[in-house]
């Protein structure tokens, strides 16, 4: 189980990669920044950031189509201004390539190049990563001591990259469940750790309850 953290991004970061809007070696579940009210309301970024993050995606992606052109498949996911590059190249220079033209990106303070320079993953590979996807969102959702929408999933080639704002406790956690889930090849950590009194205030809170000794004028 690989770690990345923003403590590792000065001297891990080097590249970034580009969603399609299509169906892709890489399978994105991102319930946590859908667009609608209840999931950008349990998202830990504002929802300025959440927008942000997706103009990011958008110009990040064409920045590495202006690159690669369709000599690879890429994907791009960025999260509170950190970009996950996943996917395959044809060659490590590709990567290299790719990776540094996405860190130039607007506003992108970080990038994690996880391309790999291979042929491209197959339709099947990648119909299996999307439903292996959901089976991680389902494992989120069912425990009862995480909250789902905190995390990024983000599947290629069996191989699962969780990203977020979470503590060092949920990271654990998330991962711990995720690597026992069949098909499951590895667990990569992307994570953005903060610690439990920032958590505390990032949580909403509750409204305040009537006493309902509240008269009329």
């Amino acid at each position: 189980m690989r770690r990345f953290t923003v403590r590792h991004f000065a001297v891990r970061a080097t590249a970034l990669l580009l969603a399609t809007a299509s169906l892709s070696a890489c399978a994105p579940l991102v319930l946590g920044t859908a667009v609608g009210g209840a999931f950008m309301a349990t998202d830990r970024r504002t929802s300025g950031m959440q927008l942000e993050d997706q103009t990011i995606q958008l110009k990040a992606r064409n920045r590495a189509l202006d690159v690669l052109g369709d000599r690879g498949h890429l994907n791009v996911n960025a999260y509170n201004r950190l970009v996950l590059l996943t996917g395959e190249v044809p060659t490590e220079a590709d990567r290299d390539a790719v990776g540094q033209a996405v860190a130039r990106t607007e506003n992108v303070t970080a990038v994690v190049n996880e391309l790999a320079v291979s042929l491209n993953s197959s339709l099947s590979s990648r119909a299996s990563d999307v439903a292996l996807a959901t089976k991680v969102r389902a494992t989120l959702v069912d425990a009862r001591d995480l909250l789902s929408n905190a995390f990024d999933i983000v599947v290629e080639r069996g191989e699962v990259y969780l990203m977020g704002m979470v503590t060092e406790r949920e990271a654990n956690r998330a991962a711990e469940l995720v690597s026992t889930i069949q098909g499951v090849r590895k667990v990569v950590k992307v994570f953005q750790i903060i610690s439990e009194d920032e958590l505390a205030r990032k949580l909403p809170r509750p409204a305040p309850v009537s006493n309902g000794n509240s008269t009329a004028p």
